[in-house]
């Protein structure tokens, strides 16, 4: 029995055939448009797969936004796991938008949209919860995240085990954008026999709006962290 499959069955998760036909996708598009690094199908489902997953627990109300969602993750896999809720992706290069929407159309997602923009030039939509994955550090990712954030609902960072000195660094950002104090829990990646992997993840509850200013365009965010 491989990883995924053992994840899903251990966790009572659905959607196992949804999961292996989007590595399959995966797999096809990476070799035109190098989507990912990790070409390996039993690493594909532990650090992208169940990696994803591992979120859902921190998944808080029935909108999600996930910015800069790349090839789909965490957002595709917690959408086929979550068929209640409602999944906005968003990314700034398009050939991923085109991988996105080939994905959605192929594996029947009717809850999930793929949107090409920059955080920055989004509208002001309000959601319950918003993801990233692998995006930026703490200080920069609050200010592509947190303003979308309604009040009441989280800000859910995939981070590495690194991220002390980050969220060190982002203190001022979270509660200029009206965060509150981070919550950090690290869990262990199903290796089956393989080198444990962890991750790491960061929910801000969004205590307050953010000021209208925020996100910040012409890229100041990362030039100029808050």
């Amino acid at each position: 029995m491989g990883a995924l499959e053992s994840y899903l069955k251990n966790t009572g998760t659905g959607g196992g055939e949804k999961f292996s036909r989007f590595l399959d996708l995966l797999s096809e598009w990476n070799g035109k448009f190098n989507l990912t690094a990790i070409t390996d199908r039993e690493d594909a489902e532990i650090k992208h797969i169940i990696d994803s997953l591992l979120g859902a627990e921190f998944i808080r109300g029935d909108s999600v936004l996930d910015i800069g969602a790349g090839a789909g993750f965490p957002s595709i896999p917690l959408a086929i796991a979550m068929p209640d809720k409602k999944f906005t992706l968003v990314d700034s290069l398009n050939k991923r938008v085109g991988f996105l929407n080939a994905a959605i159309t192929e594996l029947g997602l009717d809850n999930v949209t793929a949107l090409h923009s920059r955080a920055e030039d989004l509208p002001r939509t309000l959601y319950d919860t918003v993801t990233a994955r692998a995006v930026a550090p703490m200080n920069v990712l609050a200010e592509y995240c947190l303003p979308f954030v309604r009040t009441g609902g989280v800000m859910l960072a995939y981070k590495g085990s690194t991220v002390a000195g980050e969220l060190a660094e982002a203190q001022n950002a979270i509660r200029v954008l009206g965060g509150g104090q981070p919550q950090v829990y690290t869990k262990t990646l199903c290796a089956t026999g393989r080198e444990p992997v962890g991750r790491t993840f960061v929910v801000i509850e969004k205590l307050r709006p953010s000021p209208h200013a925020y996100p910040r365009g012409g890229n100041k965010p990362r030039l100029k962290p808050l």
